[in-house]
């Protein structure tokens, strides 16, 4: 079997077909960032540059166009392929029918810019939609059976050439599996962190609803003889109610699966001191706590715990040559703030880290609040997250 991200495929060359061409264009396909405008402009440089040193080519002028032409499609490579495909191996094989009409297309000399066709089935294989990945093979193929048929002294050639070409679409369709097993795996930690989160606010919500049927139990049971307990009753339970009001809506479409709650007390920010230790095989952990923590909502204390924790276990991990972990947590009327720093290695990423990262902020937006991780100045990671104490704006 083979497995796309977005579904099995049948070793039958058929079912293969057919699967591959209702397979979608990669989504989000980057655009063309500077280093794609700074390639064109050297290919189109060293273009001009040949074409006035070398003394080979009888036809400069048409090569010249048709590098024109097809060199900028590199710009579109990505977002539009096919169109790329089309542009520049179209006009590859207009430029061999003057070398057809005078019966030696085997002797034209090409370009050694034009290696940079090769970046187009790469593109069109990683990025494409199948349905055009297959219809641009069949273009490319156009120039490619042409010198085969009429170019008979270089069989060799037309060999190396067509194991490199088909090489190109080999790598572009492994890096496409490549991404779309990814994305598969951080829409799998998204789901999981949603269902994490949705258990903890289910948990929190339980305990509230627990109190509020105790109170208006015992409001029953006292009210004929004291009415005024049976008022503070209803006071008790206006106010579990506006909390478990409050922290319902901080679900935002989160999952939940079939296990049973957890009866264990949900962690809180008081909890993150525990979370401090010092270890002689790894950097100790020091927690400060700022502000007061007794009015924050129970789901945004949890959420502040888990992002301390898993920062912390990120920094145990990756951060080579750390010799302590600070953790800051700072609470206000509006935020919470949890700030962990390192003073390990400083990469511009950390190996194995990403996903880490992802199900953080993913926790952090679920609550409408933000989670950025990366260097600090000088030396070590730094992550901070931001959580408002209301929950997400409605």
């Amino acid at each position: 079997m083979l497995t796309s991200a977005t579904g099995t495929y049948n070793w039958r060359v058929p079912t293969v077909l057919r699967s591959f061409w209702s397979e979608p264009a990669v989504a989000d396909a980057p655009r063309p960032m500077w280093r794609d405008w700074s390639l064109v402009a050297v290919l189109g440089v060293l273009t001009v540059v040949e074409m006035f040193v070398r003394d080979d080519i009888p036809y400069p002028w048409l090569s010249l166009l048709a590098a024109a032409v097809g060199i900028p499609t590199l710009l579109i490579r990505r977002t539009h392929p096919l169109a790329a495909v089309v542009i520049t191996f179209g006009i590859a094989t207009l430029v061999d029918i003057p070398w057809l009409i005078d019966g030696r297309v085997g002797e034209a000399p090409g370009l050694y810019t034009s290696g940079s066709v090769l970046l187009l089935p790469y593109a069109l294989f990683r990025w494409g939609s199948g349905r055009h990945a297959l219809i641009g093979l069949m273009v490319m193929s156009a120039p490619i059976v042409v010198h085969s048929v009429f170019d008979y002294n270089a069989a060799s050639e037309t060999v190396t050439g067509l194991v490199i070409f088909l090489a190109t679409i080999v790598l572009g369709l492994a890096m496409r599996f490549r991404g779309g097993a990814r994305t598969a795996k951080l829409d799998e930690l998204r789901a999981r962190e949603r269902e994490h989160l949705a258990r903890d606010l289910h948990d929190t919500v339980a305990h509230h609803v627990s109190a509020i049927a105790i109170r208006a139990q015992a409001g029953i049971a006292v009210a004929p003889t004291d009415p005024n307990a049976a008022l503070d009753a209803l006071r008790v339970i206006e106010t579990e109610a506006s909390r478990t009001l409050t922290e319902m809506r901080t679900i935002v479409r989160t999952l939940r699966g079939d296990d049973a709650p957890e009866l264990a007390p949900l962690p809180t920010i008081a909890d993150v001191p525990t979370l401090a230790v010092a270890t002689t095989d790894g950097p100790a952990v020091h927690v400060e706590l700022l502000g007061a923590t007794d009015d924050v909502p129970a789901a945004i204390g949890t959420a502040a715990y888990r992002l301390a924790q898993e920062s912390i276990t990120n920094a145990r991990r990756h951060a080579h040559g750390a010799s302590r972990i600070d953790v800051v947590v700072r609470s206000t009327p509006d935020t919470v703030t949890v700030e962990v720093t390192d003073d390990g290695s400083t990469p511009t990423t950390r190996r194995g880290a990403g996903y880490g990262i992802v199900g953080m902020v993913e926790r952090a937006e679920q609550l409408g609040g933000t989670c950025t991780a990366g260097p600090r100045d000088g030396r070590g990671w730094m992550v901070t997250a931001v959580l408002p104490v209301t929950g997400v704006a409605q």
